[in-house]
């Protein structure tokens, strides 16, 4: 433990609807739901006025729609959420070079690797400036825990939000941890927990009461050992600027189980490409690659197969995951498909037989249409023969909370779609809240759009806006994991990927008539985001802002 309360922990409040508010006008102040939109989809984040209603991240969606029916359900816009991200960790870069981000919200810095002084005051001037920062340069907010341990500074960002600083003066950490649920302390969750509670340990006073040698009897020597450690204030766990990821997968659950054998195929073929994306964004390459089959009965099974070298190559990670699913079942029903890559490296191999495979294969393909008397277009490719090879590739579904663009009306976002028609507001981050139309589902005129800036920065001339500029890092890091590897993933089940439309049939999760649209708003008795909890009481050692 630390003399001085040089750890920070920020964490976003409710980081993808708050983005989702500050970027649509019209649902400021009313119950937003981010997450997959389907009746087999997971909640990722609710606001603060869903969260009244009982709504929480990783709840099911059709139960997040029972709990407030008139909540706005909206897809996730990670490219946004990335951006925002990029910003907010650039600024904690500038107080330190030991950042350690968490996910695209959250993350640990050691304020005094960044030369701040050891004290109180300086300390908390800091963390006040960060917050300020955050809001001018994203125009969301962020709550703040100061604390001389990983641990506490976690603890006293979660007790501060929404949009709070907490900070715990150093010596009073056992006063503050006694009294509280033995699931604050990292590594408990609830299997642990029901352990723990079948030895009549429900706090943290009580863990550290049973000791060390009980702990470890009832968990195992490394897990009871590190247990009583943090039940008794000693958390020496440093900030780490590079965390390095030790795998890349992604997985989508679908609405209906999938029994066709050539769905499958291509379901797998398509998470390969998309896991191959994930990875070469990273700058990675891997020589496992493992698929992931739920069945209907939710019975799960992974296979794998390692190649003879590390590969970022689409082609050979599509037909080691097509020779994976090969030689698994799927007739009874599939509800989720996974494609990942682990052994990860920072070079390539390349697997000459899969490539010398892959181009054998597109030398027949050729021959073949040669034969026929011209090439057709791939299929999905989205063109016929004489179209524009550029032209916009038409989604085959209008997701709810996606961005669009028509030619006469300007930038919008869909609302819902449904029998044919797609229903917009036409709406920025800075405008009054916008208009609602509709359109049919092929209006010429409207297509897919780009996410704006929350915060609008003037530039010379009065030229068009752009976001916020981060300030430059103190020096380079490893990114942090993305949602894949936060509580709030990506891919999470149910989590339509917004850059690549589900194939699957189309939900009617917000129908939308010819005359309006659904119009998302705050269910009966809806009222402001609440604050810290009610009934809280002031604990001694912990100062609030």
């Amino acid at each position: 433990m630390r003399s001085a309360p040089t750890i920070l922990h920020l964490d976003m409040d409710a980081f993808y609807a708050s983005a989702e508010q500050a970027a649509k006008p019209s649902l400021r102040g009313k119950p937003v739901v981010v997450g997959g939109i389907g009746p087999r989809g997971v909640v990722a984040t609710a606001s603060y006025e869903a969260r009244v209603f009982g709504v929480r991240s990783a709840m099911a969606t059709a139960q997040a729609r029972r709990l407030c029916p008139n909540a706005a359900y909206l897809t996730p816009r990670f490219s946004l959420y990335r951006d925002i991200s990029e910003v907010v960790m650039g600024l904690l870069r500038a107080l330190s070079p030991l950042v350690e981000p968490l996910s695209l919200d959250e993350a640990f810095v050691d304020l005094e690797a960044g030369g701040v002084e050891p004290t109180t005051a300086a300390v908390r001037a800091v963390g006040e400036r960060l917050r300020r920062d955050i809001r001018a340069a994203t125009g969301l907010s962020g709550s703040v825990g100061l604390a001389a341990s990983k641990m506490l500074a976690k603890i006293a960002s979660e007790d501060a939000k929404p949009d709070g600083l907490l900070l715990i003066e150093p010596g009073t950490e056992l006063e503050m941890l006694r009294p509280m649920s033995v699931r604050v302390i990292p590594g408990v969750g609830p299997a642990t927990a029901e352990t723990l509670r079948r030895a009549g340990i429900n706090t943290v006073a009580e863990t550290a009461e049973a000791g060390e040698a009980e702990l470890v009897r009832l968990l195992g020597k490394a897990h009871g050992s590190g247990l009583y450690a943090l039940a008794t204030g000693h958390d020496d766990r440093p900030v780490v600027a590079e965390r390095d990821a030790k795998s890349v997968s992604v997985e989508d659950t679908f609405e209906e189980d999938l029994t066709d054998r050539t769905r499958v195929q291509l379901e797998i073929a398509r998470l390969a490409d998309r896991c191959v994306q994930r990875l070469r964004a990273a700058g990675r390459s891997g020589r496992t690659v493992v698929i992931k089959v739920r069945s209907y009965d939710f019975s799960t099974l992974t296979r794998s197969e390692t190649l003879r070298g590390p590969t970022d190559d689409p082609a050979v990670v599509r037909e080691a995951a097509a020779r994976l699913i090969d030689g698994v079942d799927t007739t009874t029903g599939v509800r989720l498909l996974g494609v990942g890559v682990s052994g990860l490296a920072d070079y390539t191999q390349e697997d000459l037989f899969a490539q010398a495979a892959s181009e054998a294969s597109s030398a027949a393909a050729a021959a073949a249409a040669d034969a026929a008397g011209g090439a057709e277009p791939a299929r999905g490719s989205g063109e016929e023969p004489g179209e524009d090879a550029g032209a916009v590739e038409r989604p085959r579904r209008w997701l709810p909370g996606l961005d669009v663009h028509h030619a006469e009306y300007g930038a919008g976002w869909v609302q819902g779609s449904g029998v044919g028609r797609v229903t917009v507001r036409f709406e920025t981050p800075w405008s009054e809240p916008g208009r609602v139309r509709t359109f049919a589902v092929g209006d010429p005129d409207l297509e897919p759009g780009e996410p704006l800036p929350l915060v609008r920065v003037a530039l010379p001339g009065g030229d068009a806006a752009r976001p916020a500029p981060a300030p430059a890092p103190a020096q380079a890091t490893v990114p942090g994991p993305g949602p894949s590897e936060s509580t709030a993933p990506e891919d999470a089940p149910g989590t339509p990927d917004p850059a690549s439309p589900e194939p699957g049939p189309a939900t009617n999760a917000a129908a939308a008539g010819p005359e309006s649209g659904p119009g998302p708003g705050p269910g009966p008795g809806a009222e402001p985001g609440p604050g810290p909890a009610s009934g809280s009481r002031p604990v001694p050692g912990m100062s609030r802002r």
